[in-house]
């Protein structure tokens, strides 16, 4: 019987154990960014701990930062000689806002068609779990692991990586990998499995123009203050010209001709389908540039919120004391998050109605990464996935961001390849998120055989 063969048959026998034991995973409300939920983060994290080591008979431990614990786990059975790789995911959540529109639980898994649908079916407690699973498998299939295996399981991914991000140079020898396997990726369509070789990095700003005291009255006032709605709005109109090339000075000069690179990837979506699946008519990005170079190799800065005034039920006329804007840019590589930051500050600034006060607060940030395309570790996890899926295995970049990639990788020392079997209708960071079984099955398989194949 082959390798992939047990497997499959583990997997087949050991289902509703696994679902069960998914499904108190997904039942822990472990939502980073809410102070309210602290208690439920922190018991999330004992659980997995503990199950790990239960399950897998790796060493495992919590390790305190300055946030959340890290869940960290090791087994070095196979010796000083044989390669090390460090699987990274999150046991984090979003919240579950707007709570109105899931048709169940958000923290009670429930099966509908097929598809399991819970906060973090698949962003990323699905993605992380099923790693642990073909580790599991392993174990129990009596298989000893060719290689050393950690495992690092943060619990502030979905709100800045704080705590890993100030504890990393001091754990970067605890964490010391030839490879890093991030489990937070998605697959490059419906049938098709993807090597993710990098994603885009991050800048999050707030800016806030201040006109007055307090809110006036609109009656009483109008005519006579100026409006900060109004300056928000015509100064955010400035970021773009009318072919959607950002206007901030500088924005552009270290992002290189992405040519060279762009041969080496796929990208999944045409206009018609991308239409098609989202219901997007508009379509925003620089004109004349490809959805790809839009999307994964040029930087993008966006408008993510505007606040201002009343917007509830009914009306209220008000001048509104303050007007909020939340802005984040999209880096490439090569781009300083400070220094891309600095420079939109001073547009910004530079061109804010006279009188109107105005600050511009720094969020965070992070660069982009890079893995390399012919890595053991990224050929062993396409040939796995081919051997899963029977489909050509595709390397793609994300758009979006994992901002900790960068200094893990910076500290580390190390390369690093994406996987996972996401897709984007899987409403991940919306309501109603889910992931199938299908892919959970398929992902477990991936990481199962990739153990095998480094």
């Amino acid at each position: 019987m082959s390798s992939l063969s047990q497997f499959k048959k583990w997997i087949s026998q050991h289902r509703k154990q696994c679902l069960e034991d998914y499904f108190s995973f997904l039942r822990f409300k472990s939502i980073s960014a809410d102070p309210a939920f602290k208690k439920d983060v922190l018991s999330c994290a004992e659980w997995l701990k503990n199950y790990i080591a239960k399950t897998t008979g790796m060493k495992a431990e919590l390790i305190k930062t300055k946030g959340y614990p890290l869940v960290f786990a090791e087994n070095k059975e196979a010796g000083p000689k044989a390669p090390t790789l460090l699987i990274y995911g999150h046991y984090d959540v979003q919240p579950v806002d707007p709570l109105q529109l899931w048709k169940s639980d958000p923290f009670e898994p429930t099966v509908r068609d097929g598809k399991i649908f819970a906060r973090g079916a698949v962003d990323d407690k699905g993605q992380i779990f099923f790693a642990i699973m073909a580790v599991r498998a392993w174990k129990e299939l009596g298989l000893r692991l060719p290689i050393n295996l950690k495992f690092c399981i943060e619990g502030e991914e979905e709100s800045s990586s704080t705590g890993l991000s100030k504890a990393l140079a001091s754990l970067k020898h605890k964490m010391k990998a030839d490879s890093l396997l991030v489990v937070d990726f998605s697959q490059f369509d419906q049938s098709s499995p993807a090597v993710s070789l990098g994603a885009r990095g991050i800048l999050a700003m707030e800016v806030t123009l201040t006109g007055s005291n307090s809110d006036l009255h609109s009656g009483e006032h109008g005519g006579l203050a100026y409006n900060p709605n109004k300056a928000l709005a015509q100064l955010l109109s400035q970021l773009w010209d009318q072919n959607g090339r950002v206007q901030v000075d500088g924005f552009y000069e270290s992002v290189k001709e992405a040519a060279k690179e762009k041969k080496f990837f796929a990208f999944r979506y045409d206009k018609k389908d991308y239409s098609k699946e989202f219901g997007v008519e508009a379509f925003g990005g620089e004109k004349g540039l490809t959805l790809a170079e839009n999307n994964v190799f040029m930087p993008t800065l966006e408008i993510n919120g505007i606040s201002g005034g009343y917007t509830g039920q009914g009306f209220k006329t008000v001048i509104p004391k303050e007007a909020i804007a939340k802005i984040s840019v999209r880096l490439v590589p090569n781009q300083d998050p400070d220094k891309v930051g600095r420079l939109v500050a001073a547009f910004l600034k530079k061109r804010v109605v006279k009188g109107m006060k105005i600050n511009v607060a720094f969020l965070g940030g992070e660069p982009a990464f890079r893995g390399k395309v012919n890595s053991s570790l990224a050929k062993a996890v396409a040939k796995a996935s081919e051997e899963v899926t029977g489909k050509v295995c595709k390397n793609v970049l994300c758009g979006g961001s994992i901002p900790i990639m960068a200094k893990m990788i910076r500290e580390l020392n190390c390369d690093i390849v994406g996987t996972g079997y996401c897709l984007p209708t899987d409403n991940i960071h919306a309501p109603n998120e889910h992931f199938s079984w299908d892919r959970f099955e398929k992902g477990f398989l991936t990481v199962a055989r990739v153990l095998e194949l480094l």
